[in-house]
């Protein structure tokens, strides 16, 4: 019966000391959540200033992406420009080039002349005929006596010289094209070309054609300035 009270006693003890132990877990864990909630809390206010920062931040970045998309559209547009000026202005013969091609010479004869005074010397069409051939041929630039031919060009004669860009031009005439060598050379097998060669052993005239090696160069054209003319206005 004694032994009975005591394992009843000594349960109760234990139970006592569980029921303790279990009451101050449940204490400390209640108050480490009172804790950790008073420092979430307290770090409440920090915690939205960084997110109202991030939020800045992340309206600068796109503001400053935005402001480089324009640099870099803008910066395409003028590499855009600048590569259509410069292609305009090879294309109008405003600047100097140089490369494969073939010379041709055309002086005036140096024997008496007779009364065919005319087969002696050389005329304006010879250059202008030529000029044409060799553009046929595939001419990329072609230069009389270092004067760029170009859609303004004029080439006719006036007296005792041949005029070319308002400049006055005497034998010998050294005409530059610049091309495919053998495009050039196939384009002069024209009948004007034999025509030149007959002038040539009848009247003592220079033709001659040239195919260098080296490279050639042609010089820019002087820059046409247009006085009386305009821009149509639309509308």
């Amino acid at each position: 019966m004694q032994a009975k009270k005591n394992l009843a006693i000594s349960l109760i003890t234990l139970g006592m000391l569980v029921i303790g132990f279990f009451s101050v877990v449940i204490i400390k864990t209640y108050d480490q959540n009172n804790k950790d909630s008073l420092r979430q809390e307290a770090n409440l206010p920090g915690l939205l200033q960084l997110e109202m920062e991030n939020e800045q931040l992340v309206t600068e970045n796109n503001n400053l992406y935005k402001e480089l998309t324009k640099l870099q559209a803008g910066v395409s547009a003028a590499v855009l420009a600048s590569q259509q000026l410069e292609d305009v202005s090879i294309k109008s013969g405003l600047v100097a080039l140089s490369g494969p091609g073939i010379r041709i010479t055309l002086d005036d004869s140096k024997q008496d002349r007779s009364a065919e005074y005319g087969n002696y010397v050389i005329h304006e069409e010879y250059l202008r005929t030529l000029v044409n051939i060799l553009w046929n041929g595939g001419a990329e630039a072609i230069a009389i006596n270092n004067q760029r031919v170009t859609s303004h060009t004029e080439i006719f004669c006036s007296g005792a010289y041949i005029q070319i860009n308002g400049t006055r031009q005497m034998p010998p005439y050294n005409i530059v094209a610049i091309g495919n060598q053998d495009n050039l050379k196939s384009a002069l097998q024209f009948y004007f070309w034999d025509k030149l060669g007959e002038y040539q052993e009848r009247y003592g005239i220079t033709r001659n054609l040239e195919v260098p090696q080296e490279p050639l160069t042609v010089p820019a054209a002087k820059k046409f300035t247009y006085k009386y003319t305009q821009p149509l206005k639309e509308g």
